[in-house]
């Protein structure tokens, strides 16, 4: 199993306030996706889409109900 540094970010829906909530963890995660479906068990409209990037950087941008939100997992 390997160890990933996730951040979490969940992007603000006021339109006054372009703030986001982050999130920081280090976590070990058999597999990614897995995992960010665990995260949103039971939650209607629940979309997502994974990127990945040239330097091993893994991006899923998910939707749940238009609240969009971002996990990217960095291996340790």
């Amino acid at each position: 199993m390997k160890e990933y540094e996730v951040v979490h970010e969940i992007f603000n829906q006021c339109s006054n306030n372009q703030m986001r909530d982050v999130f920081i963890e280090e976590v070990p995660i058999a597999d990614l996706e897995a995992y960010v479906v665990s995260r949103h068990q039971g939650e209607r409209d629940f979309t997502y889409e994974r990127e990945d990037l040239a330097d091993g950087t893994v991006i899923y941008h998910v939707n749940t109900s238009g609240l969009l939100q971002r996990y990217t997992f960095t291996e340790i």
